[in-house]
């Protein structure tokens, strides 16, 4: 006989999300997070960020479906309170690997953060930022001229990544995207599509002058000297979609949103 998988419930504090929250825990059973085996997360996108950002800060790490309780929901499945079970069960599970941000900051600080979207470094002030760019300790643009650079994920390429004009990467291409936010020299690079084994490292040329923070989705470091960015294949996160909706499918259809 086989057994059912102990679900944990979360909720964003929006009043959607607990009104729903409190439909479902009438309807169907839950246990706590640290006894579960998956994680229903009620919210938007930025809920889900949270949710997944939280397991791998606690080294908790269970497969997560996400229902829409947001704007967008990219990551999330349409709420229905009816068949959350079957729902569940029948629910097609995707392995996203996160970005490993590495940060050395001016005073001499070290961070190392997640970021399942993107890393992104963005000027502090009115002033460009200057940044060298390397790949695998090859220096690929000595000088880039910017208001900042990214680098994304495929299940985050679809976001900050697409407004900067980035590429939408296939979710399993094995690829990230490396793309400049209002290059201002060189003046016709556009950015690059990188294996994601690749390590990219980013030099502030002028911290002091010119100050860039580096953010890790929704994380925040200021005055960063250099950052390291990699794939971290020692964390995968699994999130869970309808077989009729899932993240490969909304992926491919953003090609072709007029």
């Amino acid at each position: 006989m086989s057994i059912e998988p102990r679900r944990a419930l979360v909720a964003s504090p929006t009043q959607a999300a607990r009104a729903a929250e409190e439909r479902l825990r009438a309807a169907y059973d839950f246990v706590p997070v640290g006894e579960a085996d998956m994680v229903v997360a009620l919210g938007g996108d930025g809920f889900m960020l949270q949710t997944l950002h939280a397991m791998l800060e606690g080294r908790h790490i269970l497969p997560v479906f996400g229902i829409n309780l947001g704007t967008v929901g990219f990551l999330m499945n349409e709420w229905r309170l009816e068949r959350l079970e079957q729902r569940l069960n029948a629910a097609k599970s995707f392995k996203v690997h996160p970005l490993r941000m590495t940060v050395d900051t001016v005073d001499g600080e070290r961070f190392s953060i997640p970021a399942i979207n993107e890393v992104s470094l963005l000027r502090e002030t009115r002033q460009t930022a200057k940044l060298a760019v390397e790949v695998n300790d090859r220096t690929v643009l000595p000088e880039l001229v910017c208001d900042g650079v990214l680098v994304a994920t495929p299940a985050g390429s679809t976001a900050y990544n697409l407004s900067a004009h980035g590429p939408i990467l296939p979710l399993g291409s094995s690829l990230v995207a490396l793309t400049p936010i209002s290059p201002f020299r060189p003046r016709r690079w556009r950015g690059a599509i990188l294996p994601d084994s690749t390590t990219i490292r980013f030099t502030v040329l002028d911290p002091v002058k010119r100050p860039v923070s580096a953010v890790a989705d929704q994380r925040e470091v200021r005055d960063v000297q250099q950052v390291e960015v990699r794939i971290d294949r020692a964390t995968p996160l699994t999130l869970l979609f309808d077989p009729e909706h899932t993240l490969d499918d909304r992926i491919a259809a953003e090609q072709f949103i007029a």
